[in-house]
Protein backbone atom coordinates (compact mmCIF):
# COMPACT_ATOMS: atom_id res chain seq x y z
CA UNK A 1 0.00 0.00 0.00
CA UNK A 2 1.49 3.33 -0.95
CA UNK A 3 1.42 5.66 1.96
CA UNK A 4 0.36 9.00 1.23
CA UNK A 5 0.56 11.89 4.42
CA UNK A 6 -0.29 15.12 2.44
CA UNK A 7 -3.12 15.76 0.18
CA UNK A 8 -5.17 19.07 -0.74
CA UNK A 9 -8.86 18.48 -1.80
CA UNK A 10 -12.00 20.89 -3.01
CA UNK A 11 -15.53 20.10 -1.05
CA UNK A 12 -18.71 21.88 -2.16
CA UNK A 13 -21.83 21.36 0.17
CA UNK A 14 -25.30 21.20 -1.57
CA UNK A 15 -27.24 24.48 -2.48
CA UNK A 16 -30.58 24.75 -1.56
CA UNK A 17 -33.67 24.22 -2.78
CA UNK A 18 -35.37 26.71 -4.34
CA UNK A 19 -39.14 27.60 -2.91
CA UNK A 20 -41.91 27.58 -5.71
CA UNK A 21 -44.85 30.03 -6.31
CA UNK A 22 -48.20 28.12 -6.42
CA UNK A 23 -51.53 28.68 -4.95
CA UNK A 24 -54.43 26.14 -4.16
CA UNK A 25 -56.68 25.34 -7.06
CA UNK A 26 -59.33 23.48 -5.40
CA UNK A 27 -62.92 22.95 -7.32
CA UNK A 28 -64.73 24.66 -3.08
CA UNK A 29 -61.88 26.92 -2.40
CA UNK A 30 -62.46 29.72 -4.69
CA UNK A 31 -60.40 32.02 -2.75
CA UNK A 32 -57.22 29.68 -2.01
CA UNK A 33 -54.35 31.30 -0.70
CA UNK A 34 -50.28 30.55 -1.83
CA UNK A 35 -49.14 27.14 -1.31
CA UNK A 36 -45.61 27.14 -2.16
CA UNK A 37 -43.38 24.95 -0.63
CA UNK A 38 -39.81 25.90 0.99
CA UNK A 39 -36.55 24.19 -0.96
CA UNK A 40 -34.79 21.67 1.01
CA UNK A 41 -31.66 22.32 2.86
CA UNK A 42 -28.50 21.21 0.60
CA UNK A 43 -26.26 18.11 1.66
CA UNK A 44 -23.12 18.73 4.44
CA UNK A 45 -19.82 17.05 4.26
CA UNK A 46 -18.28 15.98 7.30
CA UNK A 47 -15.18 14.11 7.74
CA UNK A 48 -14.35 10.73 9.94
CA UNK A 49 -12.14 9.43 11.72
CA UNK A 50 -11.41 5.59 10.33
CA UNK A 51 -8.92 3.36 12.54
CA UNK A 52 -8.75 1.52 9.71
CA UNK A 53 -7.17 3.80 7.38
CA UNK A 54 -3.50 4.36 6.94
CA UNK A 55 -2.81 6.93 4.72
CA UNK A 56 -4.27 9.52 2.50
CA UNK A 57 -3.99 7.47 -1.12
CA UNK A 58 -7.76 7.82 -1.83
CA UNK A 59 -7.36 11.36 -1.86
CA UNK A 60 -4.46 11.32 -4.45
CA UNK A 61 -6.78 10.63 -7.75
CA UNK A 62 -10.26 12.08 -6.07
CA UNK A 63 -9.53 15.71 -5.48
CA UNK A 64 -13.25 16.89 -5.45
CA UNK A 65 -16.05 15.85 -3.45
CA UNK A 66 -19.86 17.11 -4.13
CA UNK A 67 -22.66 16.97 -1.15
CA UNK A 68 -25.95 16.48 -2.70
CA UNK A 69 -28.72 19.35 -3.43
CA UNK A 70 -31.74 20.11 -1.63
CA UNK A 71 -34.39 19.56 -3.86
CA UNK A 72 -37.33 21.89 -4.84
CA UNK A 73 -40.62 22.77 -3.30
CA UNK A 74 -43.34 21.71 -4.17
CA UNK A 75 -47.08 22.58 -4.09
CA UNK A 76 -50.14 22.42 -1.49
CA UNK A 77 -46.66 23.70 1.03
CA UNK A 78 -44.50 20.50 0.19
CA UNK A 79 -40.74 20.99 1.62
CA UNK A 80 -38.56 19.49 -0.63
CA UNK A 81 -36.31 17.32 0.43
CA UNK A 82 -32.71 17.88 2.16
CA UNK A 83 -29.83 17.04 0.00
CA UNK A 84 -27.77 13.88 1.77
CA UNK A 85 -25.18 14.49 3.56
CA UNK A 86 -21.55 13.21 2.53
CA UNK A 87 -19.44 11.84 5.08
CA UNK A 88 -15.88 10.86 4.39
CA UNK A 89 -13.65 9.05 5.86
CA UNK A 90 -9.83 9.47 6.87
CA UNK A 91 -6.96 7.98 8.65
CA UNK A 92 -6.88 8.72 12.30
CA UNK A 93 -4.18 11.29 13.07
CA UNK A 94 -5.62 13.76 10.19
CA UNK A 95 -5.55 17.44 10.36
CA UNK A 96 -7.87 19.89 8.38
CA UNK A 97 -6.39 23.20 7.63
CA UNK A 98 -7.79 25.38 5.04
CA UNK A 99 -5.70 25.81 2.30
CA UNK A 100 -6.26 29.63 1.41
CA UNK A 101 -5.76 30.84 4.55
CA UNK A 102 -3.87 28.48 6.58
CA UNK A 103 -6.15 28.15 9.72
CA UNK A 104 -6.34 24.80 11.33
CA UNK A 105 -10.37 23.53 11.26
CA UNK A 106 -9.76 20.17 12.72
CA UNK A 107 -7.85 17.38 14.03
CA UNK A 108 -9.08 14.04 14.15
CA UNK A 109 -7.76 11.84 16.82
CA UNK A 110 -10.55 8.89 17.73
CA UNK A 111 -11.97 6.82 15.69
CA UNK A 112 -15.10 7.63 14.83
CA UNK A 113 -14.68 11.36 15.61
CA UNK A 114 -16.36 13.42 13.19
CA UNK A 115 -15.98 17.15 11.91
CA UNK A 116 -18.49 19.12 9.84
CA UNK A 117 -16.28 20.78 6.99
CA UNK A 118 -18.70 22.63 5.06
CA UNK A 119 -22.19 23.06 5.35
CA UNK A 120 -24.88 23.02 3.10
CA UNK A 121 -26.99 25.69 1.74
CA UNK A 122 -30.51 26.62 3.55
CA UNK A 123 -33.84 25.87 1.19
CA UNK A 124 -35.04 28.99 -0.34
CA UNK A 125 -39.05 29.87 1.29
CA UNK A 126 -41.85 29.70 -0.91
CA UNK A 127 -44.48 31.82 -1.67
CA UNK A 128 -46.37 31.04 1.15
CA UNK A 129 -43.87 32.74 3.60
CA UNK A 130 -44.85 36.10 2.21
CA UNK A 131 -48.58 35.71 2.71
CA UNK A 132 -49.76 39.32 4.67
CA UNK A 133 -52.79 41.38 4.87
CA UNK A 134 -51.06 43.76 2.15
CA UNK A 135 -50.46 41.05 0.16
CA UNK A 136 -52.75 38.11 -0.19
CA UNK A 137 -51.43 36.40 -3.59
CA UNK A 138 -47.36 36.59 -3.29
CA UNK A 139 -46.35 35.70 -6.83
CA UNK A 140 -42.30 35.10 -5.53
CA UNK A 141 -40.35 32.75 -3.49
CA UNK A 142 -36.64 32.69 -2.50
CA UNK A 143 -33.98 30.39 -4.83
CA UNK A 144 -31.73 28.09 -2.38
CA UNK A 145 -28.37 29.28 -0.67
CA UNK A 146 -25.09 27.55 -2.01
CA UNK A 147 -23.33 25.56 0.18
CA UNK A 148 -19.94 26.09 1.13
CA UNK A 149 -16.78 25.65 -0.80
CA UNK A 150 -13.46 25.36 0.35
CA UNK A 151 -10.18 24.10 -0.61
CA UNK A 152 -8.53 21.88 1.83
CA UNK A 153 -5.10 20.75 2.78
CA UNK A 154 -5.07 17.25 4.76
CA UNK A 155 -2.06 16.24 6.72
CA UNK A 156 -1.26 12.77 8.33
CA UNK A 157 0.63 12.38 11.50
CA UNK A 158 0.85 9.61 12.96
CA UNK A 159 -1.07 8.11 16.48
CA UNK A 160 2.53 6.75 18.18
CA UNK A 161 3.49 7.41 21.74
CA UNK A 162 6.86 6.20 21.49
CA UNK A 163 9.33 7.69 18.03
CA UNK A 164 12.16 6.13 17.12
CA UNK A 165 14.46 8.47 15.34
CA UNK A 166 18.16 8.65 13.82
CA UNK A 167 20.26 8.94 10.92
CA UNK A 168 19.64 6.60 8.28
CA UNK A 169 21.03 3.13 9.25
CA UNK A 170 20.90 3.27 12.49
CA UNK A 171 19.11 0.00 13.18
CA UNK A 172 15.45 1.69 13.32
CA UNK A 173 14.09 -0.55 11.01
CA UNK A 174 15.76 -3.33 12.76
CA UNK A 175 15.00 -2.50 15.68
CA UNK A 176 11.58 -2.22 15.52
CA UNK A 177 10.66 -5.42 13.94
CA UNK A 178 12.69 -6.87 16.74
CA UNK A 179 10.43 -4.95 19.83
CA UNK A 180 6.94 -5.61 17.36
CA UNK A 181 5.36 -7.70 14.48
CA UNK A 182 6.18 -5.01 12.15
CA UNK A 183 7.80 -6.43 9.37
CA UNK A 184 9.81 -2.88 7.33
CA UNK A 185 11.96 -3.51 4.46
CA UNK A 186 15.81 -3.58 5.90
CA UNK A 187 18.94 -3.32 3.51
CA UNK A 188 22.80 -2.47 4.09
CA UNK A 189 22.25 0.84 2.18
CA UNK A 190 20.99 4.57 3.57
CA UNK A 191 17.65 5.42 3.11
CA UNK A 192 15.92 1.80 3.81
CA UNK A 193 12.89 3.74 5.39
CA UNK A 194 10.83 5.88 2.68
CA UNK A 195 7.84 5.81 4.69
CA UNK A 196 7.06 5.69 8.35
CA UNK A 197 6.49 2.23 9.97
CA UNK A 198 4.21 1.69 13.18
CA UNK A 199 4.71 -1.31 15.22
CA UNK A 200 2.68 -1.85 18.60
CA UNK A 201 5.17 -3.13 21.47
CA UNK A 202 3.46 -5.16 24.45
CA UNK A 203 4.24 -3.69 27.83
CA UNK A 204 4.19 -6.46 30.97
CA UNK A 205 0.77 -5.12 31.48
CA UNK A 206 -0.30 -6.83 28.66
CA UNK A 207 -1.10 -3.32 26.71
CA UNK A 208 0.10 -2.34 23.63
CA UNK A 209 2.30 0.74 22.92
CA UNK A 210 2.49 2.23 19.56
CA UNK A 211 6.64 3.03 18.46
CA UNK A 212 7.02 4.92 15.03
CA UNK A 213 10.29 4.26 12.89
CA UNK A 214 10.82 7.63 11.21
CA UNK A 215 12.82 7.30 8.37
CA UNK A 216 16.48 8.67 8.70
CA UNK A 217 17.21 12.20 9.68
CA UNK A 218 20.34 13.87 8.25
CA UNK A 219 21.63 17.56 8.67
CA UNK A 220 19.52 19.90 6.83
CA UNK A 221 15.90 17.89 7.27
CA UNK A 222 14.13 20.26 9.06
CA UNK A 223 14.32 22.47 5.88
CA UNK A 224 13.60 19.82 3.97
CA UNK A 225 16.72 18.06 2.60
CA UNK A 226 16.24 14.51 2.08
CA UNK A 227 13.41 12.69 3.66
CA UNK A 228 13.01 16.64 5.55
CA UNK A 229 10.19 17.83 7.41
CA UNK A 230 7.96 15.70 5.21
CA UNK A 231 8.54 12.63 8.13
CA UNK A 232 9.50 14.79 11.07
CA UNK A 233 5.66 15.88 11.93
CA UNK A 234 4.88 12.71 12.43
CA UNK A 235 7.20 12.57 15.49
CA UNK A 236 5.09 15.64 16.86
CA UNK A 237 2.39 13.68 18.69
CA UNK A 238 4.82 11.46 20.57
CA UNK A 239 5.37 11.37 24.16
CA UNK A 240 8.94 9.68 23.94
CA UNK A 241 11.91 9.60 21.30
CA UNK A 242 13.98 7.32 21.17
CA UNK A 243 17.32 8.21 19.59
CA UNK A 244 19.00 5.94 18.30
CA UNK A 245 22.54 6.08 17.42
CA UNK A 246 25.38 3.18 15.17
CA UNK A 247 27.81 2.76 17.75
CA UNK A 248 29.76 1.63 14.75
CA UNK A 249 29.99 4.94 13.66
CA UNK A 250 33.39 7.10 13.57
CA UNK A 251 32.15 9.92 15.52
CA UNK A 252 29.07 8.84 17.96
CA UNK A 253 29.32 12.15 19.51
CA UNK A 254 28.72 13.98 16.16
CA UNK A 255 25.98 11.47 14.70
CA UNK A 256 23.64 12.59 17.87
CA UNK A 257 24.53 16.39 17.73
CA UNK A 258 23.02 16.31 13.98
CA UNK A 259 19.94 15.06 15.35
CA UNK A 260 19.97 17.51 18.17
CA UNK A 261 20.12 20.31 15.47
CA UNK A 262 17.50 19.29 13.49
CA UNK A 263 14.50 18.62 15.63
CA UNK A 264 15.34 22.56 17.76
CA UNK A 265 15.49 23.36 14.11
CA UNK A 266 12.02 22.43 13.70
CA UNK A 267 10.68 23.36 16.54
CA UNK A 268 6.70 22.54 17.97
CA UNK A 269 8.65 21.41 21.04
CA UNK A 270 10.26 18.09 19.65
CA UNK A 271 13.69 19.39 21.29
CA UNK A 272 12.09 19.13 24.37
CA UNK A 273 10.57 16.24 24.68
CA UNK A 274 11.41 13.06 26.69
CA UNK A 275 14.12 11.96 25.07
CA UNK A 276 15.72 7.80 25.39
CA UNK A 277 19.51 7.03 23.94
CA UNK A 278 20.58 4.20 22.65
CA UNK A 279 23.81 2.78 21.04
CA UNK A 280 22.90 0.11 18.81
CA UNK A 281 24.90 -2.55 16.88
CA UNK A 282 27.02 -3.12 19.83
CA UNK A 283 27.72 -6.83 18.38
CA UNK A 284 29.05 -5.40 15.85
CA UNK A 285 31.59 -3.12 17.55
CA UNK A 286 35.42 -4.19 18.08
CA UNK A 287 35.46 -3.62 22.02
CA UNK A 288 39.54 -3.37 21.96
CA UNK A 289 39.37 -0.20 19.76
CA UNK A 290 36.01 1.06 20.99
CA UNK A 291 34.95 1.58 24.43
CA UNK A 292 31.00 1.89 24.86
CA UNK A 293 30.85 2.16 28.37
CA UNK A 294 33.20 5.78 28.12
CA UNK A 295 30.86 6.36 24.89
CA UNK A 296 27.66 6.36 26.68
CA UNK A 297 28.94 8.39 29.81
CA UNK A 298 29.61 11.24 27.22
CA UNK A 299 26.44 11.06 25.58
CA UNK A 300 24.50 11.26 29.20
CA UNK A 301 26.57 13.98 30.12
CA UNK A 302 25.76 15.81 26.65
CA UNK A 303 21.59 14.64 27.01
CA UNK A 304 20.50 14.22 30.68
CA UNK A 305 18.94 11.49 28.89
CA UNK A 306 19.37 7.67 30.03
CA UNK A 307 21.47 6.07 27.34
CA UNK A 308 21.75 2.13 26.71
CA UNK A 309 24.27 -0.28 24.92
CA UNK A 310 21.71 -2.23 22.63
CA UNK A 311 21.61 -4.65 19.60
CA UNK A 312 18.11 -5.09 17.46
CA UNK A 313 19.69 -8.16 16.52
CA UNK A 314 20.50 -10.04 19.11
CA UNK A 315 18.35 -8.27 21.24
CA UNK A 316 20.91 -7.61 23.72
CA UNK A 317 19.95 -4.64 26.15
CA UNK A 318 16.14 -4.00 25.19
CA UNK A 319 14.86 -5.04 28.01
CA UNK A 320 16.43 -2.66 30.02
CA UNK A 321 15.79 -0.19 27.54
CA UNK A 322 11.91 -0.48 27.12
CA UNK A 323 11.60 -0.87 30.72
CA UNK A 324 12.78 2.99 30.88
CA UNK A 325 10.30 3.98 28.19
CA UNK A 326 7.55 2.53 29.99
CA UNK A 327 8.80 4.60 33.44
CA UNK A 328 8.24 7.40 31.52
CA UNK A 329 5.11 7.04 30.01
CA UNK A 330 3.79 5.62 33.35
CA UNK A 331 5.44 9.40 34.87
CA UNK A 332 3.55 11.41 31.85
CA UNK A 333 0.22 9.47 32.03
CA UNK A 334 0.83 10.29 36.31
CA UNK A 335 1.16 13.79 35.24
CA UNK A 336 -1.66 14.03 32.71
CA UNK A 337 -4.05 12.52 35.78
CA UNK A 338 -2.77 15.23 38.19
CA UNK A 339 -3.00 18.42 35.86
CA UNK A 340 -6.77 17.16 34.82
CA UNK A 341 -7.55 16.91 38.66
CA UNK A 342 -6.05 20.28 39.40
Amino acid sequence: MQFIDQAEIEVEAGKGGDGIVAFRREKYVPAGGPSGGNGGKGGSIYFRADENLQTLLDFRYNHKFKAENGGRGGPNNRTGANGKDLMIEVPCGTVVYDAQTGDLLGDLVEPGQTLLIAAGGKGGLGNQHFLSNRNRAPEYALPGLPGEVKQLRLELKLLAEVGIIGLPNAGKSTLISALSAARPKIADYPFTTLVPNLGVVRKPTGDGTVFADIPGLIEGASQGTGLGHDFLRHIERTRVLLHLIDATSDDVIRDYNTIQQELQAYGRGLAERSQVLALNKIDAVDRESVDLEVLATQLNHLSHAPVFLISGVTGAGLEPMLQEIWRILDQLNQLVEVENLG
